[in-house]
């Protein structure tokens, strides 16, 4: 095997995995030392915690003070699911998808809650669908940011403000990354473990005032499971939203959470999250743009995401070899990374196509994103070495 010169300077931190996804910087254990461990979740302390959560997450993504916001079980996917059971068969939905997770919510409503007025319109990785063929007197599920492909709505204006019906938003590898555009959101969900780095397993339910009122005028024809119920003899639940949670939390993975949103805060809140992001994905993109073996997946620069960077092998002697084949490369490329521990977790979703995922969310060093970029380099010349 022909011999490359490893890069001089090494990744600080190889964590660029998209879920669970790198801590903060500086980072240790010691951070969660003030945890109310070993108490209960419904005592004064507990509940204090709680709150303190769900005020910081309003603080920091500038959320109106209308909206509700709830700490609610089983992450990202247990608050879409539990918007979707509670939700939806009011009136017709129109489902968007353009990667694994939209495909999921899709699958959910076809063949669990087996809704009989329920347009799917869809678009192939890399790409938007027509978001001009949604039909917004129609409710809409949806995801603002593709994890698995990279591919983000630009910004909510193609979502009208006189809509009849409710717009649900997973949201979960935008929030704390991109500004969400509230007024056109009706419900939004997001998990910890995300931009923020926290720990898995709670989800984030966001409502606005119009997802409350169909709560409440609005009962669901199939019998509903007692972590999905949002209200109780026709009305909110409403010490959901102020911390007396549906089950029982974790009180360390929120001490977590909430030492990511005072790191948060203390450089600069949304603005700050969202220029360290941007500025990872531009490393990436500067990087592409001189490299001519890789590309990103997302075709328009516009629709980019700056969490999720996904990217494609265009090598022509690497494109030349078998799908199967292809996708073996780009898990060859991304084992030696992970051998030399400079990079972890960085191959495509598994349902994706194949290449490269590189998380760029806020908890990631710029330095680190351009210290890599010279290990792709060497990894990609090794691989295709062998070829």
């Amino acid at each position: 095997m022909a011999t490359f010169e490893k890069p001089s300077v090494r990744t600080a931190n190889p964590n660029f995995s998209s879920g669970p996804c790198a801590k903060r910087p500086g980072w240790t254990p010691a951070a969660l030392s003030d945890a109310p461990l070993g108490r209960s979740h419904r005592a004064p302390i507990g509940k204090a915690k709680l709150q303190a959560s769900i005020d910081l997450t309003r603080e920091i993504l500038q959320v109106p003070a209308d909206y509700r916001i709830g700490i609610v079980p089983a992450s990202d996917t247990g608050a879409v699911e539990m918007a979707m059971w509670s939700l939806l068969g009011a009136r017709g939905v129109d489902m968007v998808a353009w990667e694994s997770f939209g495909e999921t919510w899709v699958t959910d409503v076809q063949k669990q809650l087996k809704l009989s007025d329920a347009r799917i319109i869809k678009a192939p990785y890399g790409e938007l669908p027509d978001l001009n063929g949604i039909d917004f007197d129609r409710d809409v599920v949806f995801t603002w940011n593709g994890t698995t492909s990279g591919v983000r709505v630009p910004n909510g204006d193609f979502i009208p403000a006189d809509r009849q019906g409710l717009t649900i938003c997973d949201a979960t590898s935008a929030a704390f990354a991109q500004r969400l555009d509230w007024p056109k959101l009706d419900v939004i969900t997001f998990s910890w473990q995300k931009v923020l780095g926290g720990e898995a397993a709670h989800g984030m339910l966001i409502l606005s005032p119009r997802a409350v009122e169909r709560l409440e005028s609005y009962a669901p024809a199939w019998p509903m499971p007692k972590i999905f119920r949002l209200t109780n003899n026709g009305k909110l639940i409403e010490g959901i939203f102020v911390g007396d949670t549906i089950n029982t939390p974790s009180m360390l993975c929120n001490e977590d959470y909430l030492d990511a949103l005072h790191w948060a805060k203390s450089i600069g809140s949304l603005d700050g999250l969202m220029a360290r992001a941007d500025a990872n994905l531009k490393a990436i993109a500067d990087w592409a743009e001189r490299t001519d073996w890789v590309d990103f997946l997302a075709r328009d620069p516009a629709t980019r995401s700056n969490t999720s960077v996904c990217l494609r092998i265009v090598d022509p002697a690497v494109k030349a070899l078998s799908e199967e084949k292809q996708a073996a490369f780009a898990k060859k490329v991304a084992a030696l990374l992970e051998k030399e521990g400079v990079a972890y977790d960085i191959d495509s979703y598994r349902d994706a196509p194949s290449g490269l995922r590189i998380w760029c969310g806020a908890t990631v060093e710029t330095s680190d994103v351009k210290a890599l970029t010279s290990w792709l380099d060497w990894a990609f010349a090794v691989a295709k070495a062998e070829i």
